[in-house]
Formats: C-alpha cells, sequence, structure tokens
C-alpha cells in the first residue's frame, strides 16, 4: 500500500500543476483538515473541508500570482503517511517580488484520498513528528 500512497500523493501535487486548486480538490477526502502552523504562515488557521483547501488557496490568490508548489522527493513515512518536500514558489501582485519558501508536508491518506496534510519547516520535523 505504500507504493500507492506515494503514488497518490505525487498525483495531486501534478493535478495541483496542472489544474490548480480543483484539480487537487479530486484527492481530497471529505473530512480533510490542514493546519498552518505560525512561522510558517502569516495567518495560521485550520483548514477543513474540500471549501476549506479552496479557502486556503483563495487566501493566497488574494494577495499572490504564479503559485506553485515544486516537490523535490516524496517518502513514504509507513501506514498511510507520505512526506513530500517542496519549494512553494510565488510572486506577490502589488509589488512583483517573487517568493521561495521550503515547506515539508506529511499526508495522511485514508481511503484513497488525503485525509490530512500536516505542515512541517523541515523534515526532521516532520519526521520527528511521527516517530514511534
Amino acid at each position: 500500500m505504500a507504493e500507492a500512497d506515494v503514488e497518490l500523493a505525487r498525483r495531486s501535487f501534478d493535478a495541483f500543476a496542472d489544474e490548480g486548486v480543483e484539480g487537487l480538490i479530486r484527492f481530497v477526502h471529505p473530512d480533510f483538515e490542514m493546519t498552518t502552523p505560525p512561522g510558517l504562515a502569516a495567518e495560521p488557521d485550520t483548514y477543513r473541508g474540500q471549501d476549506g483547501m479552496r479557502r486556503y488557496f483563495e487566501s493566497f490568490y488574494d494577495v499572490m500570482d504564479d503559485i506553485s508548489f515544486e516537490i523535490d522527493e516524496f517518502e513514504d513515512l509507513g501506514t498511510g503517511l507520505v512526506m513530500g518536500v517542496s519549494k512553494l514558489r510565488a510572486r506577490g501582485q502589488a509589488t512583483g517580488i517573487e517568493v521561495e519558501q521550503e515547506v515539508t508536508q506529511v499526508c495522511e491518506i485514508e481511503g484513497g484520498l488525503i485525509r490530512r496534510i500536516h505542515v512541517f519547516a523541515t523534515p526532521d520535523e516532520a519526521r520527528a513528528a511521527f516517530a514511534g
């Protein structure tokens, strides 16, 4: 199942790259949840369900253009957990300044969909959070 989980995570990020948030929504569980932690988000918040996913990206699109997540690698962390190390890239609408931030996401896969995304500053923080 681990290979299937990694492939699901890969396909979801590819869908976002190709189709935007609506492409990603196809891979999101109806009970989806993601919390953006202080230090990695200007406005930390918890986003729930497909509408929450849309709200998360709308907050970006209100101030940024050309938003992309470039995944450097995916790693199976075991039993439905897939870590993706990515670079978030965007350009400020008002300033035109391009920004880049490294972010690590751990996707919890449930029933063939992404049930939860945990956001971390580094891969080591993510691994430590799920070390069992």
